[in-house]
């Protein structure tokens, strides 16, 4: 599903990515582990096309099949929002807004039609256990239910990857463990890809793919 090579990174005198050399398989979940500082949050910025890698000269970054190194901003952007969803470790929720409308902006974003984008929202909601607090906005919801908000948001649009950011570094230990299982349903059931960064180990060890990473290098890829 992604194909990524020679992706490095520098901010100033500081290099962060060495030579990064990554494929991602469709269908599964991939952790990125490694200490803190080893470049793993970077990684998953340039792969999500958030940030860009230092230099295009023999770097590639294709999506089943298709190479977006070097595409255009509004058309790069196009792309994202079609084909990548983010979860993040504080949900990024807007507060002004209820769940249903943020779960449905990137559709309307994407320029769908009002009305279907809002039923697709509708229906991620129930499919979450969330459809009782589709009015609700995201100060009168917990930490576990706004990250499964979050996780519909990155549904939306049916994108081909999910990426995921410590997405459940800041819940207790009954919603994180619920959030890993929605990953893994997801997985089985709509074939979604997911890459996440994480420090936790009990979700690495459950993922399929556990990408190392130390001093801004991939030190190991274990399938389990």
């Amino acid at each position: 599903m992604i194909e990524a090579r020679n992706i490095r990174k520098s901010f100033g005198k500081l290099t962060v990515l060495k030579g990064i050399d990554l494929d991602i398989a469709d269908g599964r979940v991939s952790t990125i582990v490694g200490p803190s500082g080893a470049g793993k949050t970077t990684l998953l910025q340039i792969l999500g096309t958030l940030s860009a890698p230092d230099d295009v000269e023999g770097v590639c970054l294709a999506y089943d099949g298709m190479d977006v190194t070097g595409l255009p901003d509004r058309k790069l952007s196009a792309f994202r929002n079609r084909n990548i969803g983010f979860v993040f470790q504080f949900h990024q929720l807007l507060p002004e807004f209820s769940l249903v409308e943020n779960v449905a902006m990137p559709a309307l974003i994407a320029g769908r039609d009002r009305k279907k984008a809002f039923d697709d929202a509708v229906a991620l909601l129930e499919r979450l256990g969330l459809a009782e607090r589709a009015a609700h906005r995201p100060s009168e919801l917990s930490g576990g239910e706004c990250q499964r908000a979050a996780v519909a948001r990155a549904l939306i649009n049916k994108p081909k990857v999910i990426l995921a950011d410590e997405p459940s570094g800041s819940l207790d230990s009954r919603n994180r463990a619920e959030l890993h299982r929605l990953f893994f349903s997801l997985r089985d059931t709509m074939g979604a890809t997911f890459v996440i960064v994480t420090h936790d180990e009990g979700l690495a060890k459950d993922s399929d793919t556990v990408i190392r990473m130390a001093d801004g290098r991939i030190e190991d890829i274990v399938n389990n």
